[in-house]
């Protein structure tokens, strides 16, 4: 019985795990990415995914359904996935209130998330060589420069450039610091296909707009399942150079969570259409912006730290548990 408890209690964590993330993936500039490794689990998050492959198929074939369970880490997607869709529906409406009502605020405190992250992977990098620092300023300049283009106003129609965007969102949501949500919203289909989603979940989408979505859908799962197995090659050839550019790509996305902002659209009340433009420090009033903003990001920053050392309590717990039933 205490094995089945110490399970339970497990799901319980990697629930809650998920439902950040699932918090962070609707956010665009925020990777829910970026909340597995601050957890520990993105390495693992990456080899189930890319255990989706032959040596899987051929399980399935033979009728090992436990193997082919076991060999894919079913139990932990499963629990992951529904933290992660429990955290998309519980958190959206709120996450829009605030960006809407306190936007510099809660800016501030996810760019001291991301930074206090950026400096944890960049601690992971056990030894800095020119690799490792050649690939954190790639990634940081990449991301940096990623982040600042202007969203792209008239996309192309079509299904091909459908699942193009599910490939590559679906693809930058896995990867720590570059948001899904903001690909979708430079690609300039984030409107499109969260209205689908929307209208699915209501039951009131058109067949156009099915196909559209089982387009996006089957982008999305090529781009997961080939960028995973892409990412595991990485991290178990290269990990102290595959981190430092996941830390660069981290670092350069702060740039899009910079808190002072101008609202160029101040009449215009749906999140995804407003447009702002960043100020300079002595633009900003030191007492009622600069101030509260950093005190923010501070507050969050050590939460993050926090979050981080009790992720790693919780693995040792766990290891100890596993030595002594065995």
């Amino acid at each position: 019985m205490a094995t089945r408890g110490n399970g339970l209690l497990e799901d319980f964590h990697t629930v809650m795990r998920g439902f950040l993330m699932g918090g962070a993936d609707i956010i665009p500039g925020v990777s829910g990415g970026t909340v597995a490794l601050i957890l520990g689990i993105y390495e693992r998050l990456v080899t189930a995914i890319s255990h989706v492959d032959t040596q899987l198929f051929d399980l399935l074939r033979r009728g090992e359904w436990r193997s082919a369970g076991i060999y894919l880490d079913v139990r932990f997607l499963a629990t992951l996935g529904l933290g992660i869709g429990s955290g998309i529906v519980s958190l959206a409406g709120l996450m829009h209130y605030l960006l809407l009502e306190h936007h510099m605020l809660t800016l501030a405190a996810f760019f001291g998330l991301i930074a206090a992250s950026s400096w944890l992977v960049a601690r992971i990098v056990k030894t800095w060589h020119a690799a490792e620092f050649c690939g954190f300023a790639g990634g940081c300049g990449f991301a940096f420069w990623l982040v600042g283009l202007p969203l792209f106003q008239h996309p192309p129609a079509g299904p091909g450039y459908i699942f193009f965007c599910g490939l590559v969102a679906i693809c930058a949501m896995i990867l720590p610091g570059i948001s899904g949500a903001f690909i979708l919203l430079l690609l300039g289909k984030y409107a499109e296909i969260t209205g689908l989603i929307k209208g699915l979940a209501h039951g009131s989408v058109t067949l156009e707009g099915l196909l559209t979505m089982l387009t996006f859908a089957a982008g999305c799962l090529v781009g997961l399942i080939g960028f995973s197995k892409l990412l595991k090659i990485l991290l178990v050839r290269y990990e102290t150079a595959t981190m430092a550019v996941l830390g660069g790509f981290m670092a350069g996305s702060l740039r899009k969570l910079w808190p002072f902002q101008r609202d160029l659209t101040p009449e215009t009340i749906d999140l995804k259409h407003k447009l702002y433009e960043s100020l300079s420090l002595d633009q900003v009033a030191f007492l009622q912006e600069l101030l509260p903003a950093c005190l923010v990001a501070l507050f969050a920053a050590a939460a993050v730290l926090w979050l981080e050392r009790w992720a790693k309590v919780s693995r040792k717990a766990q290891a100890l548990e596993q030595t002594l039933e065995h």
